[in-house]
């Protein structure tokens, strides 16, 4: 069996950087589905923060229709949920909590293409294609193991904004204990902020989501620039490292002020590396996203992709977002849309570039 493993496409974007949405894109990638098995959506397949759920549907139901049409009666689409879309399992993960005594969640769980009146739609536009769902994540096989990644904003010391906010939910429920924690310790500090998110999106038309997001690419740029800057940039830049000092003080932390490119990469597989370990996944090979940041590549050090003290590897899957700010090195940047992973039966995965040609919003 051939599996083919992609994230982020953030379909329904408000600004029309989902490059799935264009023809040219698309179509490239139905044609890559032909010999595929099984497709599997890990995570932020749908961008549920810009707007009503309605409008990221519409968007997303032909593209559903087409990888479905692609992969045929035989193939197998699963769906795995990320933050951004985490309101597809919403009614699911509720459903589970009502019980009188849940039991925990496991690392991988079938949800049911019943799992919400969204999943529904999902799978009957990807009809012939048959739909599954499985959170928080997948075991592709025995020895590899996929999860969309969000769980990493628990422990990375990145001052993003969702970092942030488990930071703060920390405080209240304390943070996640390094051996035996399950997935339900990261869902208690991250569920509440996704739910005010989302409630956001629906009721704010996704504008309050989009100011925050093109604020915090501001921001980084900012942040993260070298050589001549204005003065009133300069002066902020300083103020920085002061402000992430406080919030370590007060316990939000660790945080950093290296916002670099190097500083990214290694912070997000860092706390990869941390997620595999508290949640004791001991599968050869984690695949994940979230980071947008595809790899290993070549030229990476393969030591970083290795989780300390454990046997596995990591991979990251990258992104199907078209972001000039990150993938500023054009196609060879890690951030340049358009990469996957594939699993075949035996062997290491193997990252891969699905589409050549990124289109235009049109």
């Amino acid at each position: 069996m051939r599996t083919l493993v992609v994230s982020d496409l953030h379909l329904g974007a408000l600004r029309k950087t989902d490059v799935l949405r264009r023809p040219g894109p698309l179509a490239e990638f139905c044609e890559r589905l032909r010999g595929v098995d099984r497709l599997v959506l890990l995570g932020d397949t749908i961008e549920l923060r810009h707007g009503p759920a309605r409008e990221a549907l519409a968007v997303a139901e032909p593209v559903f229709a087409a990888l479905g049409d692609a992969l045929g009666a035989g193939g197998e689409i699963v769906l795995v949920a990320g933050n951004h879309d985490h309101a597809l399992l919403t009614p699911w993960l509720r459903g589970r909590g009502a019980r009188r005594r849940p039991p925990p969640l496991k690392l991988d769980e079938a949800g049911g293409p019943r799992a919400s009146p969204a999943i529904a739609r999902l799978a009957k536009a990807a009809a012939p294609a048959v739909l599954t769902v499985r959170y928080p994540g997948i075991f592709v096989r025995p020895d590899v193991y996929a999860t969309h990644g969000h769980y990493l904003d628990c422990l990375t010391t990145l001052p993003a904004f969702e970092r942030l906010g488990a930071g703060v939910m920390a405080r209240i429920e304390g943070r996640v204990r390094e051996t035996d924690a399950t997935p339900d310790d990261f869902e208690a500090l991250l569920a509440p902020m996704y739910a005010w998110l989302d409630a956001l999106a629906d009721s704010r038309g996704g504008s309050w989501s989009e100011d925050r997001q093109g604020a915090s690419t501001s921001a980084w740029e900012l942040l993260s620039a070298t050589g001549p800057r204005p003065l009133k940039a300069r002066a902020l830049a300083s103020l920085f490292p002061l402000g992430i000092h406080g919030l370590n003080r007060i316990g939000i932390g660790p945080l950093t002020a290296d916002l670099s490119g190097e500083a990214l990469r290694d912070a997000g597989l860092a706390a990869m590396g941390g997620v595999v370990t508290r949640l004791g996944i001991t599968a050869e090979h984690v695949l994940f996203g979230h980071t947008h940041r595809a790899g290993p590549l070549p030229e990476d050090h393969d030591d970083l992709w290795r989780v300390a003290g454990t046997g596995s590897r990591l991979y990251n899957s990258g992104c199907w977002i078209d972001e000039p700010v990150f993938a500023r090195g054009g196609e060879a940047s890690p951030y340049w849309a358009g990469r996957a992973i594939e699993v075949d039966d035996a062997g290491p995965p193997r990252v891969v570039r699905v589409i050549t040609e990124l289109g235009s919003p049109g």
